[in-house]
This record gives structure tokens, sequence and C-alpha cells, in this order.
């Protein structure tokens, strides 16, 4: 798991800092932004990938694949308890069809017919909870003046 995490953002940040350089841009380092790139590195590459490269021998690639798609369920949530965003009607509707659904595949789907291990389940789910967390904490703090390509190199690059 930790080899395939290191490959990922190493590759994605190699990638992007080589676009970024193309570009005749540079990664400018301030406190702020280090804090930045090692936090997001953390909680949104790191992380998510150790647990999706653990978790799919116990509950496979199908199985943890649906884990990102309650990424924006699980931000949602988030953002109206932090208070970055107010609820409103469709935000409520939308996470409780997305909970619904989630818990049925959870229920009812396992590795080749059997059913899943709900310690590995409860693993998985740890997955969209740290994307969630990544994904607000990049609202919150996102450095003022930094574009996304150099925030990005910075990231993957702090997470392998």
């Amino acid at each position: 798991a930790m080899v395939w995490a290191f490959v990922i953002s190493l590759g994605a940040g190699g990638v992007l800092l080589l676009a970024l350089l193309l570009r005749g841009e540079r990664v400018r380092l301030t406190p702020h932004k280090l804090r930045y790139f090692f936090i997001t590195a953390a909680i949104s590459y790191a992380i998510p990938n150790l647990l999706m490269f653990s978790a799919i021998p116990h509950l496979g690639a199908g199985y943890t694949g649906i884990m990102f798609t309650l990424s924006p369920v699980i931000t949602l949530v988030f953002s109206i308890l932090l208070g970055v965003r107010r609820p409103n009607l469709l935000g409520v509707i939308g996470i409780a069809v997305g909970f619904v659904g989630a818990v049925m595949v959870a229920l009812t789907r396992g590795e080749a017919g059997q059913p899943a291990d709900y310690v590995w389940v409860a693993i998985g789910l740890f997955i969209p909870v740290s994307l969630a967390a990544g994904n607000i904490y990049r609202t919150v703090d996102w450095p003022e003046g930094t574009g996304p390509i150099e925030l990005a190199v910075g990231s993957h690059l702090a997470s392998a």
C-alpha cells in the first residue's frame, strides 16, 4: 500500500511540476504554503491512498471505489457542521440519499458474492472522511495568490 501511494503521489507531483516549470512558473515556498502542503498531503492524498490500497485486497477494487463516491456527501455534512456552508433542502436530501445508498451497498456487497468484513468496511469509510476533511481544509486555508497547480505540486510531493 505504501509503495503504491508513494508512486502515485510522486508521479502526479513530478508531472505537475514539469507542467508548472514549462509554463515558466515555480513553486514559491513560504511557511504558510509548507504547512498547507503537508496537511493537504496527509489528509487528501497519503491517508486515503494508504487506506484504499490496504482495503482493496479485503473489499475488492469496486467496493473500495464506491467509498470515493461518498466524499461529496461527507464534505457537505462537514461544511454544514463547521459553518462553511449553510444547509439547504437539496443538500439535506442529497446527504440522506447518499447515506441510504452507501448503507445499502455496504450491507449487501462483498468480494466474490460474500458479505464484506465490517472491520474493513469501517476502515474503507475513513477514505471519504479523509477526503472530505481535505476538501474543507483546502477551502479554509488556501494560500492567497497561489494557483492550484503550484499547490498540487507541493502537496503531492509532500505526500510522496
